[in-house]
């Protein structure tokens, strides 16, 4: 990798790491779909698990406090875990291009449901009873192309937990996919030990915007930071198109 790229994708993950404190879901939009341009989706989803780890690890403990419902949280993780698996072996066995464009399919249609329904909420009994389905279909797409976010934020932006409660699901959800992933990348082959330093190396930028983020998260409304990534993806799902 040049220091070019290397500089561009550690911008990424600090980036990453601001959306990520602000939101507990932003540290994927950026860096996954900038380490696919610049490399390929599997070198991008390897790379990101170690810090994927480390900051959702961070964000169950502080947010600990804050799940709505334990059930609802483990049942949302547990069938992602499944889906994260299964999606790990897809990554391994289909053509690099085809998940590159799968992602940006999966990303312009996230931004397109955003964009027709902003104001659309899940009831909450409704939301409990799709909520093991939806989530391994979101450990399906993050085992694959290392991007659950569109199913899986659009469905909780669609229950209405507040801020915290928000972050404490998507965190877990988050952590109890990337535990699922690092033991089958590794049994692929698909997480080699120069993926490992450059994630390890990575930790540190997204660890380091994460503060930041979760202060302009208390006092910058979240449609503001919506708008920024809802733009920021479309940029990125175009380039990854064409």
């Amino acid at each position: 990798m040049s220091p070019e790229t290397l500089l561009l994708v550690f911008l990424a993950f600090g980036l990453g790491g601001v959306l990520k404190g602000a939101t507990g879901a932003g540290a994927p939009f950026l860096a996954v779909p900038i380490m696919s341009i610049l490399v390929d989706v599997p070198f991008a989803v390897a790379v990101f698990l170690l810090p994927n780890l480390a900051s959702n690890g961070w964000q169950v403990f502080r947010y600990r406090r804050d799940f709505p419902g334990r059930g609802f949280a483990l049942s949302f993780a547990l069938a992602a875990m499944a889906g994260a698996g299964f999606g790990t072996v897809m990554l391994a066995r289909l053509d690099s291009a085809i998940l590159t464009k799968t992602l940006a399919i999966v990303v312009l249609g996230y931004v397109f449901f955003r964009l027709r329904n902003p104001r659309w909420h899940l009831a909450q009994a409704t939301a409990r009873k799709i909520v093991i389905p939806i989530g391994a279909l979101g450990g399906i797409f993050q085992g694959a192309v290392g991007l659950s976010a569109p199913i899986s934020v659009s469905f909780m932006n669609a229950v209405g937990f507040d801020r915290r409660q928000f972050i404490a699901v998507m965190s877990l959800y988050f952590l109890a996919m990337a535990v699922v992933q690092l033991p089958t990348q590794l049994a692929l082959g698909i997480l080699t030990p120069e993926r490992v330093l450059y994630g390890l190396i990575a930790i540190l930028p997204l660890v380091l915007g994460m503060p930041i983020g979760d202060l302009l998260g208390r006092r910058i409304s979240r449609q503001a930071f919506d708008r920024v990534i809802m733009a920021i993806l479309v940029l990125l799902a175009v380039r990854l198109l064409f």
